[in-house]
């Protein structure tokens, strides 16, 4: 029996780590489409979980404690947890709807959210981190390693003491992207989605010159500007900015003209 829908036929990849790409897998299969699976980053615990161990007994004594990812909820807070229950005085942060929701499953109440944009820059702009209110206040930021350091900088010169944690390693691809190849040569790659600007380059750079081709001249929808600037660095061609997170992904990918 042939898939019908408005996916049907197509072949999308689906970028999210592992344990994070269900449920837009399961979206494009509802739609008639073939998902795709290559994950982008490889997300994994720490060996040493001595630096997140050690805060955990203070954790009181922050006003705000910022997650930047559902992963920061799931590697930070069996550890958080595992001294006390979460201080009802500190108030949690998300940089977007999927790190809240992970936060509410998981009976953290009242959770600060950007009102749209969903990166740092918005949740910098939300009125509960001006200068005025966060000033001398003790912020603590629960991430992966590495990242950007524009949240924890600007607070910084707003007056917040600023803690940075991380709990999580993020790797590069884990495996060849031959699966993404043999797609291409066979034309059964019809498009690309990523969440982030990170694992971005570590397709770009694990791709050969004719992999790089394939990726210009392949629709990429991106639910956010800063990994469409990206594409563009690149040199795609058909960059697709959605609406935020899985949501807007697939909408845009229900919506596309693919006849064009």
């Amino acid at each position: 029996m042939h898939a019908v829908g408005p996916l049907a036929g197509k072949t999308i990849v689906v970028t999210r780590p592992s344990g994070q790409a269900t449920p837009l897998m399961a979206a494009i299969t509802a739609a008639g489409g073939q998902p795709l699976f290559y994950p982008l980053l490889d997300i994994s615990a720490l060996d040493d979980l001595s630096e997140l161990r050690a805060v955990a007994p203070q954790l009181a004594a922050y006003t705000l404690a910022v997650f930047i990812s559902p992963n920061a909820v799931e590697h930070a807070l069996p550890t958080l947890l595992a001294v006390a229950d979460w201080p009802l005085s500190v108030r949690p942060a998300a940089v977007g709807p999927g790190t809240a929701a992970a936060l509410a499953a998981r009976a953290i109440p009242g959770c600060l959210l950007p009102a749209t944009r969903y990166d740092s820059e918005g949740l910098l702009a939300c009125p509960e981190l001006a200068a005025s209110v966060i000033a001398g206040r003790r912020v603590l930021i629960l991430r992966g390693d590495g990242g950007r350091e524009l949240l924890a900088d600007t607070l910084r010169q707003r007056g917040a003491t600023v803690d940075c944690v991380s709990c999580y390693r993020r790797a590069g691809p884990p495996r060849p992207p031959a699966v993404l190849l043999a797609a291409w040569q066979t034309g059964r790659l019809d498009a690309i989605t990523c969440s982030s600007s990170e694992g971005l380059r570590h397709l770009w750079a694990a791709l050969d010159h004719s992999g790089r081709n394939h990726l210009q001249a392949t629709p990429l929808f991106v639910p956010h500007p800063r990994i469409a600037e990206q594409a563009g660095l690149l040199g795609l061609q058909h960059i697709v900015l959605t609406g935020p997170a899985e949501e807007g992904l697939i909408q845009s990918l229900l919506a596309y003209n693919w006849s064009a």
